[in-house]
């Protein structure tokens, strides 16, 4: 009996009954199979089916699976709200890290000569990663070079990711049982993160494939994450397929995507320009649903925030529409020379290990908590996040038009576009509306904080907002626009 067979008759009974044992399984098939043949066969094919199975005894039960998008409960809000007050790496995984560590070197994970290489190794990637990105050759095909990331970057990419997955799960783009695809998988950083938030909600699954070009990162992959996503079996993750992406066939792909994930990995491609890498992008996204989503986040820093920037606005000329942070609210395109933006969350609790590392003459060197990234959100269906669009009649300025408003009182509507970026005596968050080639920023002095103004400390990063009586200044040291919030201003939440 063929695989084929086999998925024709399980559609064909999924159709009849809403669930059922797949011992029946053998009434549709001609060969003589035990259950377990059968599940052996179909295993892998379940989850495209739209079926979910649990063993019970000797079989195993099988009914459809819920459709549609996760709607979070009071109940999931209130655990995830308690879990990123105080975000950090799961004890289990941390023990699972732990354990990677000493399976590599055959030593305890904090035995002082492992942990003097682990820093050594943290100290090398991070002197790289600040070279100009001509000379930067990032590449982890050393088994240090693994632990380095697992000790330093993993901790915060594993939350940060996850702030963002939650935020998706809040818009509702997030389906009950998703697919996702994880380019540039690396130790499996967005498996496992997606693993620990799935754990957080209640009936809602995925299934996570992988693609990774080094040895060293698909066997830390293979070690921790089906360990750590069979601790309650809310997410099916496949071995990672060995690829180098810019030699990836894009006809290999799974089909039917929801999620497609480029973590932190395309601005390690030097080999291609922002346009190959777009077009990459772009021809990988015939794998997309076309109610999924592209999601890619780059480091907060200047270089490839901008660059990352460049990218989508590239991809949104190819044909992907922008769900956000960024918004269009004239209906116009915008241009990102220049357009640094991040979003920036609470400092993460370090793990046992970073704590160790950071036990020597320079603690600082191995202390990363900060969570700081830019990232983007494209769509096949043009869907938005900020469906807002400026009347033809309201009364706002384009940011476009600040320099014929220098020293003069106005309206203007715009996107946060960061977190605060000032110190206690002056709040200070940049803003843009699509128009703008000159960054322009909100200026709000701490005596000048009034019920009326106070939106603007508190709103979500891509909330658009509405300014009133605000003053503009041109701040010719840095080419840009301060709009100053005065007590008489007012701000109020428009959208999002």
């Amino acid at each position: 009996m063929s695989e084929k067979e086999i998925i024709s008759a399980l559609k064909y009974v999924s159709r009849m009954k809403p669930e059922f044992m797949l011992s029946e399984m053998r009434n549709y098939i001609k060969s003589e199979m035990y259950t377990q043949e059968i599940y052996n066969i179909a295993s892998s094919s379940f989850f495209d089916l739209g079926l979910d199975i649990v063993p019970v005894d000797d079989d195993f039960k099988v009914f459809r699976a819920p459709g549609g998008f996760i709607e979070l409960s009071d109940r999931e809000e209130q655990i995830n709200e308690a879990f990123f007050r105080t975000a950090g790496v799961s004890r289990k995984l941390e023990r699972l890290i732990e354990q990677f560590i000493e399976k590599k070197t055959g030593k305890d994970w904090d035995d002082p000569v492992i942990l003097d290489r682990i820093r050594k190794a943290v100290v090398s990637q991070k002197a790289d990663y600040w070279k100009s990105k001509g000379s930067r050759n990032i590449s982890y095909e050393k088994g240090y070079d693994i632990l380095g990331y697992l000790a330093y970057q993993f901790p915060v990419y594993f939350v940060q990711f996850q702030h963002i997955l939650y935020g998706m799960a809040e818009d509702g783009l997030l389906k009950k049982r998703m697919k996702v695809l994880d380019v540039g998988s690396g130790p499996g950083t967005v498996p496992l993160a997606i693993t620990d938030l799935y754990n957080r909600l209640e009936d809602n699954k995925a299934l996570v494939h992988s693609i990774e070009m080094y040895d060293e990162n698909i066997e830390a992959y293979n070690f921790l994450v089906p360990e750590y996503a069979g601790i309650k079996d809310k997410v099916d993750v496949r071995e990672p397929e060995k690829i180098d992406i810019k030699k990836l066939d894009v006809g290999k792909l799974p089909e039917n995507i929801d999620l497609m994930v480029f973590s932190n990995v395309l601005n390690e491609i030097k080999d291609l320009s922002n346009s190959e890498k777009a077009e990459l992008v772009k021809e990988m996204s015939e794998k997309l649903n076309q109610n999924g989503s592209i999601l890619i986040i780059e480091p907060a820093d200047k270089v490839n925030s901008t660059e990352m920037r460049g990218l989508a606005i590239s991809l949104k000329v190819m044909g992907l529409g922008i769900y956000s942070p960024c918004s269009f609210i004239w209906g116009s395109g915008c241009n990102p020379q220049g357009c640094w933006s991040f979003e920036q969350q609470e400092d993460i609790d370090p793990t046992r290990l970073m704590t160790r590392l950071a036990e020597c003459d320079e603690p600082y060197r191995y202390i990363n908590l900060d969570i700081k990234y830019t990232y983007v959100i494209l769509r096949k269906d043009n869907l938005t996040r900020i469906k807002y669009r400026v009347s033809p009649k309201a009364k706002f300025a384009k940011l476009s038009k600040l320099g014929k408003h220098t020293g003069k009182r106005i309206n203007v509507i715009a996107s946060l576009m960061s977190g605060d970026l000032g110190d206690e005596k002056n709040h200070l968050f940049k803003i843009c509306d699509g128009t703008s080639a000159k960054p322009v920023y909100a200026v709000l002095p701490g005596h000048n904080l009034t019920p009326e103004n106070e939106v603007i400390t508190n709103a979500r990063y891509g909330s658009l907002l509405s300014f009133q009586n605000i003053l503009v200044r041109y701040n010719e040291a840095n080419d840009s626009y301060n709009l100053l919030l005065s007590k008489g201003s007012l701000v109020e939440a428009v959208e999002g």
